[in-house]
């Protein structure tokens, strides 16, 4: 099983399909900015909670790194229709992208 890296540009129109979007990074870096939309599921927290994440989900973190470690494990693990955001937050925002910061209701 795979995923597929997608990039910023690309993630309006995935949300717009209907893809949910999972932030990985701990609690503390999503409180500090995150995309809009984003629900949290820090990746030390991944194992025991893959039920979470469904068909058409894009994973995000501050880079890429993190997100495409979870979507690589997911995806071993069966898990179908991953995204990865290629470039992650950090990309998301040098692109002047809106962010929202405060921790998931």
């Amino acid at each position: 099983m795979t995923y597929q890296d997608i990039f910023t540009t690309e993630l309006e129109g995935k949300k717009r399909g209907g893809a949910r979007l999972v932030d990985v990074r701990e609690r503390e870096e999503y409180a500090a900015g995150h995309i809009p939309g984003a629900v949290n599921l820090p990746l030390s927290e991944l194992a025991g909670r893959e039920g979470e994440i469904e068909p058409n989900t894009v994973l995000v973190c501050a880079s890429g790194g993190r997100s495409s470690q979870a979507a690589a494990s997911l995806a071993s693990q069966g898990k179908t229709g991953l995204m990865n955001l290629s470039g992650g937050t950090a990309a998301w925002m040098r692109e002047g992208r809106e962010v929202t910061s405060g921790e998931q209701p």
